[in-house]
């Protein structure tokens, strides 16, 4: 079965009672979209983190690991990563599932996404990856890398999606000018 993603539903705060993007987008498709915290707290960004978010090297961040499941399999490994002097002391920095995701945590501390910047590679996965993903090693990947910026250009968020190449597709809607 091929899986279609689009970005734009997770760059949008949630309203209400709306669940967040991952689990309606899994429903829409008549599947189940969950996510397991792998882990939270401080730590060091790699460098190509740290210089989308604007931290100097050596500059601890909050980072949230999470690997997403569809109908309770791993499909895909995120890591988000947000400057500490945003996400200190919020749910960010909590291992609790967000209500509404980050973005939209994010929307109500004054941080709304105007530009999103996204980079996509293909490789092969880690033996870590491969082994969380429970597929075999040396399993092609894509990894879309993504940073967060506000109408000011002020990044806040920079995640890693490190996802199940086969039958995954991905849909981007442009709109010059």
């Amino acid at each position: 079965m091929v899986w279609t993603v689009s970005s734009l539903p997770y760059l949008s705060p949630r309203q209400g009672s709306q669940p967040d993007a991952w689990s309606e987008e899994a429903a829409q498709a008549g599947r189940v979209g969950t996510q397991r915290i792998r882990e939270v707290g401080m730590d060091v960004p790699p460098a190509d983190v740290a210089a989308s978010l604007g931290l100097a090297p050596g500059t601890p961040a909050i980072v949230r690991r999470r690997t997403m499941l569809l109908d309770d399999q791993p499909v895909e490994l995120t890591d988000s990563w947000y400057p500490a002097d945003i996400a200190a002391g919020t749910a960010l920095a909590g291992t609790g599932k967000i209500k509404g995701g980050a973005i939209t945590l994010l929307a109500g501390l004054g941080y709304t996404v105007r530009e999103a910047r996204e980079d996509i590679t293909f490789r092969n996965a880690t033996a870590d990856e491969a082994s969380e993903l429970r597929q075999p090693a040396g399993t092609p990947v894509i990894v879309l890398f993504r940073t967060c910026l506000t109408a000011e250009g002020v990044p806040f968020e920079a995640s890693s999606m490190v996802m199940v190449a086969e039958g995954r597709h991905l849909r981007y809607r442009l709109i010059a000018g």
